[in-house]
């Protein structure tokens, strides 16, 4: 069977990320969401892909190929115009036969719940998640083990049963995507294309998916999946730790790595290839350095992800966080990552504020960004690509 992966969005909400970056391509536990997605899928039985692209599509073919590296095929599809889910899942027809999935690049998903989804007969099953707010989802109304509507934010929700956007569909879904009409947010909405197959009289089920499904779509959510992963890191060196260094739980360091003496690492930790820490410094858990990436004298990283290329210079301290690329953080540039009354923290995107969800979190850095000593970075600062402060600058906002 083969999965078709929606990877053509440039992901606004998780600017400015994706400023030279697909989202698909943004890392947490050192390798990018879509190989994570790409593994389990793997692991799941699926020996085919069909990945629709789009926004810097080139990134996703240079570091995919054509699947060899994973015993697989790929193939790709660029959607010309992005017009809706139902427009991108149309670009597969050809490209499948028979029974295939629908994954979304931005949605992690354990092996198991793939393969209770391979099992299914009917001609389309929906993947759904139990909430606690389902005025916000997309929410099913069933019928026994059989879905008879999908209601978009409903005031009154039949069921706590929210839609994940993780599909098993037939052939037949091409021919309602064909009469599928723009919805009033002007888009081709795959949920109107199923609920015409509903409303033919096809079967239609949904699967309940486990905990580990994790949507990324704002930035901080790269950190819940971070966590996630991490739990499940097996440690191990194929680089250089000096004379007393202290390793704690899983620690994992790529190689041509430098550990230098007095660091003290509490894992789970992953370290790049080709990065020079400490000495002297506290990496704590849940943190993913990745390649190139220098830590230097006296700084201490908690519960972060730092991305290749970034240094982070002596006397330092960032908790929280997702740090860009190629950053370079002057001496004792501080982030914040508490609000003093301890409520959760909100962050402005694009214009709006944003209540994160998380009690702890600091900056999230584009790529770039260049601090000046003794910069002061106050929680939920969004800092775009390429800025940079002054020595002692306080960055508020």
């Amino acid at each position: 069977m083969k999965a078709v992966v929606l990877v053509a969005g440039k992901g606004t909400r998780m600017e400015p990320l994706t400023s030279d970056c697909p989202k698909v391509m943004l890392q947490v536990a050192n390798k990018p969401v879509l190989e994570h997605i790409l593994d389990s899928a793997v692991e799941a039985g699926i020996e085919g892909f069909v990945f629709i692209t789009g926004y810097l599509e080139d990134q996703i073919k240079t570091h995919f190929g054509d699947g060899s590296r994973w015993g697989v095929s790929i193939e790709y599809v660029q959607q010309k115009e992005q017009l809706g889910t139902a427009n991108a899942i149309g670009y597969a027809r050809g490209h499948v036969e028979g029974a295939f999935l629908v994954l979304n690049g931005d949605m992690l998903i354990e092996k198991s719940d793939l393969q209770s989804l391979l099992e299914r007969k009917e001609e389309a099953v929906i993947c759904v998640k139990e909430v606690e707010n389902p005025s916000d989802f997309g929410v099913l109304e069933t019928e026994g083990e059989r879905v008879i509507r999908i209601i978009e934010k409903p005031k009154n929700p039949p069921t706590k049963l929210a839609n994940a956007g993780i599909y098993l569909f037939r052939e037949s879904i091409f021919g309602f995507i064909d009469r599928t009409e723009l919805s009033v947010r002007k888009e081709l909405e795959i949920t109107d294309s199923i609920q015409m197959l509903i409303d033919s009289g096809a079967p239609a089920g949904y699967s309940l998916l486990g905990d580990s499904w994790i949507d990324i779509g704002y930035p901080w959510d790269l950190l819940k999946a971070n966590e996630h992963l991490l739990k499940t890191l097996k440690g191990y060196c194929r680089g250089n730790v000096e004379p007393n260094v202290t390793l704690r739980g899983e620690v994992a360091i790529g190689k041509g790595s430098l550990i230098r003496s007095g660091a003290y690492i509490e894992g789970p930790v992953v370290i790049g290839d080709y990065c020079d820490i400490g000495p002297n410094c506290f990496i704590r858990p849940s943190t993913a350095i990745g390649n190139k990436v220098r830590i230097g004298n006296a700084v201490e990283v908690k519960n972060t992800i730092v991305m290749e290329g970034t240094h982070i210079g002596h006397l330092s301290y960032v908790g929280d966080s997702v740090i860009g690329r190629r950053c370079n953080f002057g001496a004792g540039t501080k982030v914040a990552n508490l609000r003093h009354d301890g409520k959760n923290i909100k962050v402005m995107l694009k214009g709006r504020i944003i209540d994160s969800g998380r009690r702890k979190l600091g900056v999230i850095m584009g790529d770039d960004v260049h601090t000046g000593i003794n910069t002061s970075i106050n929680i939920g600062v969004v800092m775009g690509k390429g800025r940079a402060t002054v020595p002692g600058e306080v960055v508020k906002h």
